[in-house]
Formats: structure tokens, sequence, C-alpha cells
């Protein structure tokens, strides 16, 4: 239930206020593949930045094995859209130089890039190479299925349209630990890479990798050896080369639970001795276990974030059910257990449909699972491109939350301030209460219903005594008087949220304005370019 706010610091003693931070996922897995991505961010970039974005994660920006490639398919680390390879300069989203100019106008408007980086293995060699190897059972890679024997694998890298430049490093077979195709007979396996120089895989038995499969340090590709000190001198150089080239803030590691922990921590480490601290850096450990996820961030002393899979499992769970418990939608997540580490988000590339690690979240629930994360008090939000702008592709989807996704950014960036009080007190209707703070006094009140319509009575504060309160989303045309106790009765729709604010309430105006598609929405033409 709601209680009073605490009695607030002496003036003398106050310090400002914070702006809420919101990231965005700057992508999604099916945007045309026009090499018009970066300008497409950096035209958007006032108006998310005007609406509450302060970091966006942009796409895997290194050279992948084709042209069309999402760039986890990565080819070349050294390569952001400069070089002649793979059948072209450009990435799937831009060359170097857009790439650069939309990481200095992020940095002139106060917007943060995260890079995606993409360490865990290589693919697109340019040449096979003999090399020893043991097939291991796809299900448990501990368990040796074959004797030591000889394939040809794709596993020589020599980066012909780069000749060299910021890096001689020349890959071979002794560079990665394990490869899914032998190239002399065509046979699809898991094989591990075997002989003097090949270390195997990192171990499972300390938690160096995740132990599902036995040991999941393969995944996919070339998958490369970390405890290989030409390996690891390549990458730790190359994580400064690309801090050198363009401005980041942030690092999102893409599939953590794969490669060595102690090479992360050293990556980690160097980073922040050679350019001071300050680095954002969240890991993809996808697995829907609470446990796991805790024990990984202890390993790593908790200088590193990670997503809330559990959470977004939780989404999907309630969503897709009649009358679920929203009372335990926070059960089991990492925002409940460690909000500092925790990026909490709704949907991403992976999970989105058709993708496969899809987790269907009912379209309904879309706005009541982004109220959860952009208007409490705990965990890093994450918006996804995909709901804010639509998704693109075979099976294309409109913007989530009937195009209002940004009224509830603008929410968080404006009002979601201050102590937080639960009314967490019934199955199918909940709300919660932002009391606002000294400098950032109006506050806000939130109720939603995955039922029928909902009405919570809840404490705002006797300060807001005689307000008026009305709807941001504009979903609820009630006008909520606040009580001389400073109590309201405050309501939704069916299936629906509302997010109650003072109508005479600073910067109010902002909602009034309609969120264009041609403003807030990159458009498309049929060719799959963006419109001017």
């Amino acid at each position: 239930m709601g209680g009073n706010p605490e009695r607030t610091p002496s003036p003398s003693r106050r310090e400002p206020t914070p702006e809420n931070m919101t990231m965005m996922q700057g992508f999604e897995w099916y945007i045309p593949a026009d090499q018009q991505h970066w300008a497409r961010l950096t035209k958007a970039l006032p108006q998310l930045k005007e609406f509450g974005i302060d970091n966006i994660w942009i796409p895997p920006g290194c050279k992948a094995s084709s042209k069309n490639g999402n760039g986890y398919d990565i080819y070349d680390l050294y390569d952001l859209g400069e070089f002649d390879q793979k059948g072209t300069i450009s990435t799937k989203w831009g060359t170097k130089r857009e790439l650069v100019s939309l990481c200095n106008k992020a940095k002139e408007l106060g917007v943060g890039i995260y890079w995606d980086a993409v360490l865990n293995h290589k693919m697109g060699a340019d040449h096979k190479e003999r090399c020893p190897v043991v097939e291991v059972d796809e299900n448990d890679r501990t368990r040796v299925v074959s004797g030591k024997y000889e394939i040809d694998a794709w596993v020589g890298f020599e980066f012909p349209g780069r000749k060299e430049q910021y890096s001689r490093m020349k890959w071979h077979w002794y560079h990665f630990t394990g490869v899914d195709f032998n190239a002399e007979n065509g046979k699809k396996a898991i094989y591990k890479i075997a002989g003097e120089q090949g270390e195997g895989w990192a171990s499972e038995w300390d938690g160096d990798v995740d132990d599902e499969k036995g040991n999941y340090d393969f995944l996919m590709g070339s998958d490369i050896n970390h405890e290989h000190p030409e390996v690891r001198e390549d990458i730790m150089r190359w994580g400064s080369w690309l801090a050198n080239e363009i401005p980041i803030k942030g690092i999102r590691f893409d599939a953590v639970k794969h490669f060595s922990e102690d090479f992360l921590r050293e990556f980690i480490k160097n980073m922040d001795k050679e350019f001071g601290p300050g680095w954002f850096f969240v890991g993809e450990f996808w697995k829907d276990s609470l446990q796991d996820m805790n024990d990984y961030l202890a390993r790593m002393k908790y200088k590193f974030s990670l997503f809330d899979a559990p959470l977004v499992h939780n989404f999907s769970d309630i969503s897709r059910a009649n009358g679920a418990d929203l009372r335990k939608v926070f059960d089991d997540t990492l925002v409940q257990a460690q909000p500092v580490s925790a990026v909490t988000l709704v949907m991403n590339h992976d999970t989105q449909p058709y993708q496969a690690l899809e987790a269907p979240i009912e379209g309904w629930f879309k706005p009541l699972a982004y109220a959860l994360i952009l208007l409490r008090d705990r965990g890093y939000p994450c918006v996804w491109y995909g709901d804010l702008y639509g998704i693109q592709g075979e099976h294309p989807f409109p913007p989530s939350c009937g195009g209002d996704l940004p009224r509830i950014m603008l929410a968080r960036k404006l009002y979601s301030y201050g102590q937080q009080a639960d009314y967490f007190d019934y199955p199918t209707c909940i709300g919660w209460v932002r009391y606002g703070t000294w400098d950032r006094p109006f506050g806000c009140a939130v109720v939603m219903s995955n039922a029928g319509p909902g009405s919570k009575r809840m404490h705002v504060g006797e300060m807001h005594a005689g307000e008026v309160w009305t709807d941001v989303m504009g979903w609820n045309d009630a006008k909520i008087k606040i009580g001389d106790d400073g109590f309201g009765e405050f309501v939704c729709g069916q299936t629906s949220v509302s997010i109650w604010v003072n109508e005479k309430a600073k910067y109010r105006a902002r909602f009034e304005k309609e969120f264009d598609a041609d403003i807030y929405r990159i458009p498309y033409d049929e060719s799959g370019s963006t419109s001017s």
C-alpha cells in the first residue's frame, strides 16, 4: 500500500535530481539491407533525444561475412565499412564515414553510443586449413564421440582487402577452439579442435563458460580461442583502437555465456585502465535462470550489467494467459534481485517474431510492459527499435502501443521521479505512485489491468490536494480530483494502462502534440530506402 513521502532535505543540502536515463536498441532484425541505417539513426537522433533516449545500442558495425549480414556473422573486427571485402565496402548499415558522422552527431546532442561487440566467433573465412579435431556430442560437448583426425575447416582469415591496415594479424586454425563443418566431406557436426596449439574449450568447471550442453563454449562459426596469446593481444588492441576511432560510451557484448569470462574481465579492465572509468558494459547472457545470472555477475565482480531475460519471459507468459497475476510480474527477475545490474527490456532482435529465441508478447500487453520498465524506480530500461518504429521484412508489424510508446518514454523523462509506493494488492489490477522530488515535484500515478476496467485508490500526497490529474496517454478521458488527504481514485481501461499527471504540470503541453509518424518514425518507401 502507499505511504507518505519521506521528509526532504533542507534546501541548503538539496542536490539536483538527475534526469532518468533510457537506452534504445537502435535496430531490429529485418531492417532493409540498403546501407542507409546509420543515416536513418542520424536523422532520428534529435527526436529520440527529445522524448527521452539518452544512449543508443547500435547494431554490430564490423564487416560481416556477407553484404546483407547483420554483423553477428562477423568477419573482420577492423573493417567498419571502409574496405572492399566480402563484395562490399559498406556494411549492411552504412559506411565508416556515416558511422562516424552518427557518433559525432550523437555526442553533440548528448546521446551516448553503445557498440555491439561480437567477440565469440568469426565467419566467412578466406580459405580452408587442415586441422586436427575430435567430434563431440552435440548435446554434451564434454563427451568425445570420435578419435582424433584431420578435417578441412574454414578457419583461415587473411583480410586481403584491408591489406594489414590497423592490424597485421592473420588467423589460422590454432586461433580457434571449434567449428561445425568439415569442408572435405560436407559433414556437419561439433568439432573440437585439438593439437599442441589448440587449447580446447574454455572451462565450464570454474564458470569460465556456461555449462549448458555440458560446455557451451561453441555456439557457431569458427569459435575463437581467447586463451591464445595472439588472439588475446589482437582483441585487446582492437578495443583500444575502436574507442579511439569513434566516440562510444559503452559496449554490449554478444553471447557472453559462450566465451571466457576471464578474458572478458581482462578486456574490461584494460578499457578502464586506458580510457578511465565510466564505461557502460552489458552482456547478452540469455538464460531464464536468475541463479545463473546472479552467479555470473558475482564472478564479474558486479562491474557489468545483464539483460533481464527472466523478465521478458514473465511478460510473455502473463500476456498469453487469461487473468494472470500481475503481482508476480517481477518474481525471479534480475531487476528484483540485482536492480543496479539489470537492463530491463520488453523485446529485442533475438526475441522478436520469427527469430530463434522468440518470446511472444501479445500486442495489448506491450504498453503495460513498457510502463513496468520505464516508470518504476529500478533497472535501466531499454526501448526496442521494432516497438518504436515497427518491424519490416516478410512479416511486418506496426509500431507497438498503438504508436504511443513515445508518450510512455516522455512520462519517464518528465515525471517518473522520487519515492515509489506500490499498490500490488489485486491479481489483475495493480498500480504505483512516484511522488516526485524537490526539483521535479509533479510525480505520476500508474494503473494497469490485464482484465476488465481497473480502479485503484492511491495516495499522491497532500501537496497535490485540489489538483486535477489526467491521463498523459490520452486513452482515458476521466479527470481525477485529488482529495484533501492526498488520495485519488485512479482508473484504467480494460487490458490497458493509464498514466496520471496533474493537468497543469510543467511540460504537459508536450503530450498534446501528436507523435506524427513523419517526425518520430523513420519511414520507408517501397524499395526499402528511407524517405526524405
